[in-house]
């Protein structure tokens, strides 16, 4: 088969719809090897992708549309995605371009998650009304829909009416180096590098108002737990909410944030700490939690939404918005070695749900249904 991507993600993007991007590309061709993969984008770029021997970049050609490259992608490209022969195109990240129907070829879209829809106060007003008219777009013109999560395919059924059948549940993986347990040497490296205690309870992700850090901050100090809380990821205007409540608490000098930790040492970051929480309201999918069932770290997170799809027997689950019930857990993970154990060994099973050559196989099967 000819398989054609959206990718200016996978080109550009360094967070999760990159990853996802790349990640699809990279397990269709390992495990299915014998087809061809075209990567549509307005600009070539190296750096976070390079292509094997069976995938190919596919830029504008000269003229008005590399001028205005997101005026190729949603109208343009259908030229281009015809001249390939292609007999699959998909939208990786929300999205199918306006003239795909032209094309002929069948289309796949993957809806990540919902969230604007659903906690429209999270998001500005222009964010929304564009995301409402690419997704609603995207979803009523694909041939197939893939959701990330039967918590994103129920999404797509109340917010756009669509039919149940016309969507497909498949799991995202995340890289497999996770699963590569570290030396203490290693470790070690990396929490000098970064300045991190021996032990600490561990918050990685965007720190936004939907994840809910402040939450976590607020039970770890009723709590008076003495293990450090690290928070890492990347800052927005909820920082500031976070550190004010930190200046009114005698003890929120405990609390460490870290903002600048490199990919390449996440793996140590998730096997130094003795819990990880993840308190988000909602998720589509919730890869850190895969990653750190993968670095067989105990997780706590949050009920409803996707999290015990991720999260599965091996997790533990409060209600996002009640301190006490977080604060329980992370005293009982804590507190409890032989918890902490269990929760370790059954994540590793439950992770095998997730590992690369299941989410392949699942994606092939919606193309070799089309």
């Amino acid at each position: 088969m000819n398989i054609g991507f959206d990718a200016k993600r996978a080109l550009f993007n360094r967070s999760g719809l990159g990853n996802y991007s790349r990640s699809t590309v990279q397990l269709l061709s390992k495990y299915y090897p014998g087809n061809n993969y075209y990567l549509f984008s307005a600009n070539d770029s190296r750096e976070l992708f390079q292509p094997s021997a069976n995938q190919f970049i596919v830029e504008t050609e000269p003229g008005l549309y590399s001028i205005f490259p997101s005026l190729w992608r949603s109208w343009g490209i259908h030229s281009q995605v015809k001249n390939q022969k292609l007999d699959i195109f998909h939208g990786l990240s929300n999205e199918l371009p306006w003239s795909i129907k032209k094309t002929g070829v069948k289309s796949v879209v993957t809806i990540h998650d919902l969230i604007f829809l659903r906690y429209p106060e999270y998001y500005p007003l222009i964010d929304r009304q564009i995301y409402l008219q690419k997704f609603r777009h995207a979803c009523r013109v694909a041939d197939k829909i893939i959701a990330t999560s039967e918590a994103t395919k129920a999404d797509i059924i109340t917010f756009f009416g669509i039919d149940p059948q016309k969507i497909d549940v498949v799991y995202q993986t995340c890289n497999p180096v996770f699963r590569i347990l570290l030396t203490n040497d290693k470790k070690e490296l990396v929490r000098k590098k970064y300045n991190l205690p021996d032990n600490y309870i561990l918050y990685l992700g965007t720190i936004e108002k939907r994840k809910n850090a402040l939450t976590l901050v607020k039970a770890y100090l009723d709590q008076k737990i003495d293990t450090p809380l690290v928070i890492a990821g990347k800052p927005t205007a909820y920082l500031t909410e976070i550190k004010v409540f930190l200046k009114q608490n005698p003890a929120g000098d405990k609390v460490i944030f870290r903002h600048d930790i490199e990919s390449v040492d996440l793996p140590a970051l998730y096997q130094s700490a003795s819990v990880f929480v993840y308190p988000s309201v909602f998720e589509g999918f919730g890869i850190p939690i895969l990653e750190a069932l993968y670095s067989g770290v105990p997780v706590i997170t949050s009920t409803g939404s996707c999290f015990t799809e991720t999260g599965g027997n091996a997790a533990m689950y409060c209600d996002p918005y009640d301190t006490a019930q977080l604060r329980h857990a992370i005293a009982k993970v804590l507190n409890e070695p032989e918890t902490a154990k269990t929760m370790i060994e059954k994540g590793f099973v439950h992770g095998k749900i997730f590992d690369e050559a299941n989410v392949a196989a699942n994606l092939m099967k919606v193309y070799m249904n089309l």
